[in-house]
């Protein structure tokens, strides 16, 4: 017999990690390889090749999501690590957000808004009131979820090849 019992978003637990365990190089990579085969299946008709997808992983380093000046969060699901976030500092008080994943199979059960929760957490503790990301609008689920947490369309604030859409949130002061 199958479990049929929905997943409830109270088993979400999200904490600081270290970005080069195991675990997080685990989801980055699954993060990775979501990001660049949608990409490679809308843009080329086809998937990425194990070579240019760890081509591709390997030239976009995840070593700068560290103290003092980074954080990188894991999300877990009854405890096991199922979704993932991190941050740069870009000056004093802004801070980008980048490697936002949720297992696809846990999509929807409440881990994207308990992700971003802790985000908002983790970007004050860097110093931020502000918090910039960019983004593809073929990621959808990604796009609605930034917009149902506060943050709103900007400006383009750098060059990257692969952003088609940038947001920001402006963090409130919490007393």
């Amino acid at each position: 017999m199958t479990n049929t019992a929905p997943l409830r978003s109270d088993l979400w637990a999200v904490t600081t990690a270290d970005v080069t365990t195991p675990e997080a190089l685990e989801l980055l990579r699954e993060y990775y390889y979501d990001v660049a085969n949608r990409y490679y299946r809308l843009h080329l008709g086809q998937e990425g090749t194990p070579e240019e997808l760890e081509s591709g992983l390997a030239d976009s380093p995840s070593d700068d999501l560290v103290a003092p000046d980074g954080v990188f969060l894991l999300g877990r699901h009854d405890g096991v690590a199922h979704s993932c976030a991190g941050l740069r500092r870009l000056d004093a008080t802004t801070v980008e957000l980048t490697r936002v994943y949720v297992r696809p199979g846990l999509r929807g059960t409440g881990g994207g808004a308990r992700l971003l929760a802790a985000v908002d957490e983790a970007a004050r503790s860097l110093g931020a009131d502000r918090i910039v990301l960019d983004t593809r609008r073929d990621l959808v689920e990604a796009c609605a979820l930034y917009l149902r947490h506060g943050y709103r369309e900007i400006p383009a604030y750098n060059s990257s090849r692969y952003a088609e859409v940038w947001y920001a949130k402006e963090l409130t002061v919490r007393v």
